[in-house]
């Protein structure tokens, strides 16, 4: 810029010394004290036109490549000064005006061009592939939060649900009672106190009355409460909370999935995002992600390690089924046979919820005095008590107890499927085979 000014008002003085030479040439050879004065004038308009324009030269030259907006003042500059310039060399006239037309053009168009919102372009930032064991427990906490309830923040909104599916069974606030599974509230801390629990016995697996045993042969027992909290998830039936178990098995069985499992299988990194934000969440400083992982290695067999797909992000709220799965495993990825009855359906025996024979149910909840909804047909009442079910509620099952979330959850696909189905089961008769 120093150089580029520098050099600007060299030539500039160099102008000045010609038209200064000239001045004095005029001022000896003109006699005419007129003329004279004339071509004093003009030899004072082309010293200020030859300042002015080499001016707008380095304004122009400076701000060309720049952010700044003043590269019109320099057209603008060389227009004004041609024009002036015209009118007191009239054997220059014509072409300095049209000239000046062309600088004015071309100042319009920079102004314009100036004027319009500037956006900088260039390739699209470099997006640094995000690994667990970098982040902070602030960071592991939030990925939790949306595996836990699909997004960070939710954790208090009624009905979100993530990948992990947690809150269709769970609680996780002070107050609220979950009759499918405990609350989940000072669960870092509670962790201690079910292992002093004579029914859990510690480090003697054998002992235990509950329907398995260890999680895997030789995996022995949790000695702190995050193992605890790692073999809880990875085998439920492990240790059974009182009152939490499946109904009929004396508190011997666990509802619960194993959740690196399918439906859910959530990897080794993402339960330890999960337990971290049950951590932070109570101001409790979480153990290490080493450590959290190490923890579930202890109870899930390297084989039985579901991997991270490396094509989704953490915490990533994908459908529970898409539709392209046979009905059975519909049902089991939404969790519906941990609450209801559905004949013909493995492992759905629940009893949280009313048992689910549609086929002849739904014509009689229909035609119910106190039902509320909308539905015509049986096929349109099942397809209602699944998207809002509390459109009609079954007596003496509470409401608001079923999510009001399958119907983001599911695909069309799936709910056609559990429609098609629940429509042929009856009392009383064989369960429909499944497709």
């Amino acid at each position: 810029m120093g150089n580029l000014i520098a050099e600007t008002l060299s030539s500039s003085w160099m102008a000045l010394a010609i038209l200064a030479g000239l001045m004095v040439y005029f001022q000896v050879s003109i006699s005419d004290p007129a003329a004279k004065k004339r071509a004093v004038f003009k030899t004072f308009i082309g010293i200020v036109s030859c300042f002015f324009l080499f001016m707008a030269i380095v304004n122009y030259k400076t701000n060309f490549y720049g952010e700044s907006r003043l590269l019109p003042v320099s057209l603008v500059t060389i227009t004004v000064t041609t024009f002036v310039m015209a009118l007191y060399f009239t054997n220059l006239s014509a072409m300095l005006k049209v000239g000046g037309f062309m600088f004015f053009v071309a100042a319009f168009l920079s102004g314009y061009g100036n004027w319009l919102p500037q956006v900088e372009g260039g390739f699209p930032p470099v997006e640094e592939k995000k690994t667990w064991d970098s982040m902070s427990p602030q960071q592991l906490a939030d990925e939790g939060e949306k595996i836990i309830f699909g997004g960070v923040g939710k954790n208090k909104e009624q009905g979100a649900i993530g990948k992990g599916q947690c809150p269709l069974c769970h609680a996780f606030h002070a107050g609220m009672l979950g009759e499918r599974a405990p609350n989940l509230l000072g669960l870092p801390t509670r962790g201690k106190e079910r292992l002093d629990d004579p029914k859990y016995s510690k480090g003697n697996p054998s002992k235990r009355e509950y329907e398995v045993k260890e999680a895997f042969a030789g995996s022995g027992t949790a000695e702190n409460s995050q193992e605890y909290i790692a073999e809880s998830h990875a085998c439920p039936s492990c240790y059974v909370v009182s009152g939490y178990g499946v109904k009929g098995t004396n508190d011997k069985q666990s509802p619960m999935p194993a959740i690196h499992k399918p439906p859910i299988s959530l990897s080794l990194q993402e339960l330890a995002a999960v337990d971290t934000w049950m951590y932070v969440r109570e101001g409790i400083e979480p153990p290490p992600f080493e450590e959290i992982v190490k923890s579930y290695e202890k109870f899930i067999p390297e084989a039985d390690r579901p991997k991270m797909a490396e094509d989704k992000p953490a915490g990533a709220t994908s459908l529970m089924a898409d539709g392209s799965e046979p009905v059975d495993q519909i049902f089991a990825k939404a969790q519906c046979v941990s609450c209801h009855t559905i004949p013909g359906i493995p492992g759905a025996m629940g009893t949280i919820g009313p048992k689910l024979e549609e086929g002849t149910t739904a014509a009689q909840r229909i035609k119910d005095p106190t039902y509320k909804g909308t539905a015509k047909s049986p096929a349109e009442y099942i397809m209602e008590s699944i998207v809002d079910p509390s459109a009609y509620v079954v007596k003496p099952f509470p409401d608001n107890t079923m999510p009001k979330v399958f119907g983001q959850k599911l695909s069309a696909g799936a709910l056609k499927k559990i429609v098609d189905y629940l429509s042929q089961v009856k009392a009383g008769a064989p369960p429909p085979k499944i497709s």
